[in-house]
């Protein structure tokens, strides 16, 4: 019986919790996706008529942004895990911060690019950089939700839950925009 029992706990183990299977299998499908826009990208880049645009600091300030936010949110999940309830409130709401300030410095790098010309009407990268940008943009605002709503749960005074599930999904989706972003960054500024 209890050999039995024991079984089952460890079987229990070592399955992946549906909410982490569900998001990894979301993880997957963005980098396919993301995969294929770049690649549009190279392969529109060397037609004719092909313009590109003047990479803005602002990028390089989002990027330093975002990869701190990436070190507080797991930081904030390792309070979490240690039930440093205190240390963990401090850092979700540093890294929502982060994650507010990364999405005002895009906006602050995507309005230089327009104002230098580079917009979704003209010919070259405009076009394919918006798009990218844009749907990069819309899994930021995704994550950004997510931090909100975890650092209102961190001081609700009604939600006691130590099930760490939610925080590891955040996290994870989190470190994912991150990379996707320094992946971005880097494809940008290297074929541009």
């Amino acid at each position: 019986m209890i050999l039995e029992r024991n079984s089952q706990v460890n079987d229990q183990r070592k399955k992946i919790h549906p909410h982490k299977f569900t998001l990894w299998v979301a993880l997957g499908s963005i980098i396919m996706m993301f995969a294929g826009l770049t690649s549009a990208y190279i392969v529109k880049r060397n037609m004719g008529g092909w313009t590109g645009f003047p990479f803005p600091r602002a990028f390089w300030y989002s990027s330093a942004v975002i990869l701190v936010s990436s070190l507080t949110v797991q930081m904030s999940l390792r309070a979490f895990r240690d039930r440093e309830m205190q240390k963990y409130r401090n850092l979700i709401t540093v890294t929502a911060v982060l994650g507010l300030l990364f999405v005002f410095l895009q906006w602050l790098g995507f309005r230089s690019i327009w104002n230098s010309g580079i917009t979704l009407h003209g010919s070259g990268a405009g076009q394919f950089l918006y798009v990218i940008a844009g749907l990069h943009a819309v899994h930021v605002l995704a994550g950004v939700v997510a931090l909100i709503v975890m650092f209102i749960r961190a001081y609700s005074a009604r939600i006691r839950s130590y099930d760490s599930t939610p925080v590891e999904l955040m996290s994870t989706y989190w470190h994912f925009v991150d990379l996707l972003w320094l992946y971005l960054f880097i494809f940008f500024m290297s074929i541009n």
